[in-house]
């Protein structure tokens, strides 16, 4: 550990105790701004209160060091080709494309996107580029951002956004001091300190989940990385570990069940313990478990392809993030035995060859994200070697209201649904948060593995309220990978649920309950009917063709969209739909899909897109 001291600093970090006595100061100096402050639970994520405005500007006073004890190593993942595009002027944050003729902007018209500002992960993507054009707009960015904004005006002083800003100055601290005058580093400095000391006094008030693992991790980084905290490391240290425990389940998993926030929490945690022994820090054995279970939970949801399942607003996380992540957390602890369970945060895993399939086999997040939960039961994804065959829209929460809504229903998801009904349903039509408040009650996950297969049996109760059905969903993919079996029934399996579907069919004047099989297809997969309408080939990129088929039923090719993190527009795709209707107490459909060409011996599926091509607007 190398020990960095600027020339002409010669000041060192005020002394903990002085702040003792700021909770009283602040009560001088407003009685009104104390009685604002709420109960910290209850505080959403992008909320500042006003005491915290306070706090910071009497810090601001007092706050001083005199140098950063360690050289920091950056551990995230930059895009080299994301940063040549904000060096050209576009900033693409949050799925908002931002032009700018110069410097960063702080301001974007999503709030989402104004938070990934000020959290500053764009100098991932400059540090990534790294040269002096791309040195020179970060440091630009910093100095505006701490002109504008340190002390204490602007949205970004939440205790999340605070922590996950610092972990990146420090991270990057190197790449953003080389060639900055005395008086720029004096005042960088100098905000670093003002976050370690409101980060000590707030980091515990974050909202729950991601925001306070940021808050207390960037705490960490401080106490580490800045002359004169080193007594504060075992605090801050204790407190990561405090937050994370409460936040992850015997599982690995978290309650939002979103697999792209288990793995930015993962990360968080991963580089906090690295840093830890970076500093010859003992990292507790409770810290090393919790880790160990995350890293298993995350290698359940990882596709084939290294991708993330999509659900419950996950994306498929960031290219090389997760393997990067992981292969920190195997050096942390090269002992870790790799788990081989079949099921991790309500979902369930098949995976035989090099084919992947991962279902929703859980409730829905009710209770700890209603706002983001999908109507996505007994969904599942399919990914073939490095290419996705079967997906779900994905979330539409970057496109717009509308988008958000109709991604969330169960029509768009690989799974069955009834024609206008989603397996859980939103608290009310004329809601502006759009909270999902009903689902399914009772999901049931039994595995089967044979010698030739891979099996599970699943089902859910969400339309026995509405429709007096079950649905059964039974999955088989073959030992090689090369065949996915499937099996839908709708059961009514007691006389309250018979005597509701009666009532339904009534309605429909004997007609049947129309409800429909779909599987939405990825973009680059390309469906063509065949078998006059029996059979869907769908061929991909890699030069694999897979069939679908369905027991000799007639197959529709209808329109869908791929929603994507990072791009500014839905894409446009397919999705193989099998209409039906519920005729008796008793409905089973039997659909196949395998592998009638395998990926030519020369290619091998390892031509891929060019990681450095800027990313299609």
């Amino acid at each position: 550990m190398r020990r960095v001291r600027l020339a002409g600093l010669g000041i060192s970090l005020y002394s903990h105790k002085q702040i003792c006595t700021e909770n009283f100061a602040l009560r001088a100096i407003s009685k009104e701004g104390a009685a604002i402050v709420s109960d910290p639970s209850a505080t959403g994520k992008n909320q500042i209160r006003f005491t915290d405005r306070l706090l910071l500007r009497w810090l601001l006073r007092r706050v001083q060091v005199s140098a950063l004890v360690s050289d920091p190593e950056p551990r995230m993942v930059g895009l080299y080709a994301r940063g040549k595009q904000m060096m050209a002027g576009n900033f693409l944050v949050a799925g908002e494309l931002i032009e700018t003729s110069g410097g960063v902007p702080f301001s974007a018209k999503s709030a989402a996107a104004t938070d990934a500002l000020h959290g500053f992960g764009w100098l991932d993507h400059l540090a990534a580029v790294g040269d002096r054009d791309a040195r020179a707009l970060a440091q630009a960015g910093l100095q505006d951002w701490i002109a504008r904004f340190g002390q204490g005006a602007g949205p970004g002083w939440a205790p999340g956004l605070a922590g996950a800003r610092v972990i990146r100055w420090i991270a990057h601290a190197v790449f953003l001091m080389q060639g900055m005058d005395a008086k720029g580093q004096t005042l960088f400095l100098r905000a670093l300190a003002q976050h370690s000391a409101y980060l000590e006094r707030r980091a515990s008030r974050a909202a729950a989940g991601l925001p306070r693992i940021e808050a207390q991790v960037g705490l960490l980084y401080t106490t580490l990385s800045l002359e004169g905290l080193s007594d504060r490391v075992a605090y801050a240290s204790g407190a990561v570990v405090k937050a994370a425990r409460t936040q992850i389940a015997d599982d690995g998993g978290i309650t939002t069940r979103n697999p792209e926030e288990l793995l930015k929490v993962f990360e968080l945690l991963v580089w906090a313990a690295q840093a830890m022994t970076d500093h010859d820090r003992p990292v507790s054995a409770q810290f090393v478990g919790l880790l160990d279970r995350m890293a298993g939970a995350l290698r359940l949801l990882r596709h084939a392809d290294g991708g993330l399942v999509r659900f419950h607003g996950g994306g498929r996380g960031q290219e090389g993030a997760l393997a990067a992540a992981l292969s920190l957390h195997d050096g942390i602890n090269p002992a870790h035995v790799i788990s081989r369970a079949d099921k991790a945060m309500g979902y369930a895993r098949l995976m035989a060859g090099r084919s992947t399939v991962i279902i929703d086999a859980a409730p829905p997040p009710l209770k700890s994200a209603p706002m983001r939960a999908h109507a996505s039961t007994l969904a599942f994804e399919l990914t073939s070697n490095r290419r996705p065959l079967i997906v779900s829209c994905g979330d539409g929460h970057k496109f717009g209201a509308e988008w958000h809504r109709a991604s969330r229903a169960t029509a768009s998801h690989s799974t069955l649904a009834f024609e206008g009904y989603s397996s859980s349903r939103f608290a009310s039509q004329h809601q502006a948060r759009l909270d999902l408040a009903d689902g399914p009650r009772h999901v049931g996950v039994e595995f089967r593995h044979m010698p030739h297969a891979y099996t599970v049996r699943l089902s859910h109760d969400g339309y026995l309220s509405s429709h007096g059905l079950e649905h059964l969903r039974y999955l088989d993919l073959s030992s090689d990978g090369r065949v996915l079996t499937g099996e839908d029934s709708l059961i009514s399996t007691s006389k309250r649920a018979m005597s509701r579907f009666d009532d339904v069919m009534a309605r429909t004047g004997g007609a049947g309950v129309p409800f429909a099989l779909r599987f939405h297809l990825h973009p680059e997969a390309e469906p063509s009917l065949d078998m006059n309408g029996t059979a869907v080939s769908v061929a991909l990129r890699s030069g694999e063709i897979w069939v679908f088929r369905a027991g000799g039923l007639h197959l529709t090719l209808a329109p869908s969209v791929y929603l994507e993190k990072g791009r500014l527009k839905p894409r446009a795709s397919q999705q193989i739909v099998l209409s039906l209707r519920a005729t008796g107490y008793t409905t089973q459909v039997i659909w196949s899909l395998a592998k009638a060409q395998e990926t030519p011996l020369a290619v091998r599926d390892t031509l891929q897109a060019d990681p450095f091509a800027v990313p299609e607007l």
